[in-house]
């Protein structure tokens, strides 16, 4: 029996996926959870083969939780199921260890066989995602860029971002002003829009 962990903070969504899972004769769903920030404690007190991670988890994503995941839990296997199938999510879950990657769109067979697949050692990623991701490239910003640019998407001023971050206010300036350069937009608004959209942030 497959031992299935699933993170999914939309309920309806996460009580119907547990269902149609638990009706393969070879997976058990042995645990549910709402937030990214439950994942991992669950998932080392109930030893779950694969972790079925949402990204957008509220308290941590589904791509933090699944590197600190591989940490914890070596043998457990993380599948990404994510409504936001952006090309940057996709390099990010590989980076994090993740075994697979797949938008909420498929039919329900195609997320049994790829929890099988993966159970084996085999990687199973959305081809028309793994097409664009090839295609946008890495994200060229750094990581502290990223931090910076997250930080300002909500309209936070120069001195919020830098007393949030622990950065002087020029520090922050000189970041925003490179991830604008990088993603070749006029302003901080439309560089952390380009970012999300690539799923860089």
């Amino acid at each position: 029996m497959i031992k299935v962990l699933l993170a999914e903070d939309q309920t309806m969504m996460r009580g119907a996926l547990a269902l149609l899972l638990g009706l393969e004769d070879d997976i058990e769903i042995v645990a549910q959870v709402a937030d990214g920030a439950s994942v991992v404690d669950t998932a080392v007190a109930t030893r779950p083969d694969v972790a079925l991670l949402d990204i957008e988890l509220p308290g941590k994503s589904g791509l933090d939780a699944a590197a600190e995941l591989r940490g914890r839990l070596p043998g457990c296997r993380v599948l990404i199921l994510t409504t936001f199938g952006r090309p940057g999510y996709l390099r990010r879950a590989m980076e994090a260890g993740a075994y697979g990657f797949l938008v909420k769109d498929g039919p329900v067979e195609e997320l049994a066989k790829a929890i099988r697949r993966i159970l084996n050692g085999e990687r199973v990623i959305d081809p028309a995602l793994a097409a664009a991701a090839l295609s946008t490239g890495p994200s060229p910003l750094t990581d502290r860029e990223r931090d910076v640019l997250a930080a300002a998407a909500d309209g936070s001023t120069i001195a919020d971002i830098a007393a949030r971050l622990h950065l002087s206010e020029s520090t922050v300036r000189n970041y925003l002003s490179s991830a604008i350069g990088k993603t070749g937009t006029r302003n901080r608004i439309e560089a952390a829009t380009i970012a999300r959209h690539n799923g860089w942030l």
